[in-house]
């Protein structure tokens, strides 16, 4: 079991790993552009681990926003984070608290849809989990690095870098719309982004008004169904 799980992770997430590190490049690029050193931009992957949040935090900083806007913007960006953690626990519960503080810094977008996906099939596989991780956090932490020791002499838009991982997550996210919830979900944003875009076009709050309220809907949605299940 230890094996397979071990395969099946680097056989699913290795896609979504080569994405996440043109990704990454392109955070690099934007990072070197903020006047950040190679060391400040890797450590800030290293600890933070979160591709949406460090591109608007490095965006906002380039702009000049103050420090407390930055991290009220991150905080609001990462809300959904704290979502996937209340539906993992419940999946985590039974694991070795040691493997689930690990887990904690796992959770996020990418690693979320494939250990649920994992679960529902094989029943709560950690190292499936932790694998995903580790594999994702190599690719994002190594092509940071890179994306800011190139520095300008890559353009992320040119080479199609910054679609390459919003391109990968929607194939990801795709097999996973299998019931209302989810649906409700999608369609939210959808809404959500429509209005708010129509309102103020290319504003910067699109986003986190997106990332706040959507799941609200599925997470509701759900709950219902089961208490009428």
């Amino acid at each position: 079991m230890k094996n397979s799980s071990t395969k099946a992770a680097i056989v699913d997430g290795l896609p979504i790993a080569i994405a996440i590190g043109s990704y990454g490049i392109s955070y690099g690029v934007l990072a070197h552009q903020a006047d950040f050193t190679i060391l400040t931009a890797t450590v800030m992957s290293m600890l933070i681990f979160a591709g949406s949040v460090q591109l608007v935090a490095v965006a906002m900083y380039a702009a000049g926003a103050t420090i407390p806007a930055i991290l009220f913007a991150a905080f609001l960006l990462n809300l959904r984070d704290f979502l996937y953690g209340m539906d993992l626990a419940r999946d985590l519960k039974k694991v070795k608290q040691p493997w689930r503080f690990f887990g904690i810094f796992g959770i996020s977008d990418e690693p979320y849809l494939l250990a649920k996906a994992r679960f529902i099939k094989y029943g709560t596989d950690i190292r499936y989990f932790l694998t995903v991780t580790f594999l994702f956090y190599a690719a994002w932490v190594s092509s940071s690095f890179i994306g800011v020791w190139v520095g300008d002499q890559i353009d992320p838009i040119r080479f199609g870098l910054d679609l390459a991982f919003p391109a990968a997550f929607t194939a990801l996210l795709v097999p996973a719309l299998t019931h209302k919830a989810a649906w409700l979900t999608v369609g939210t944003a959808i809404i959500i982004t429509i209005i708010a875009e129509w309102i103020a076009p290319n504003n910067g709050f699109t986003i986190i008004l997106v990332g706040l309220l959507a799941p609200l809907v599925g997470i509701f949605t759900q709950k219902g169904e089961q208490a009428h299940a």
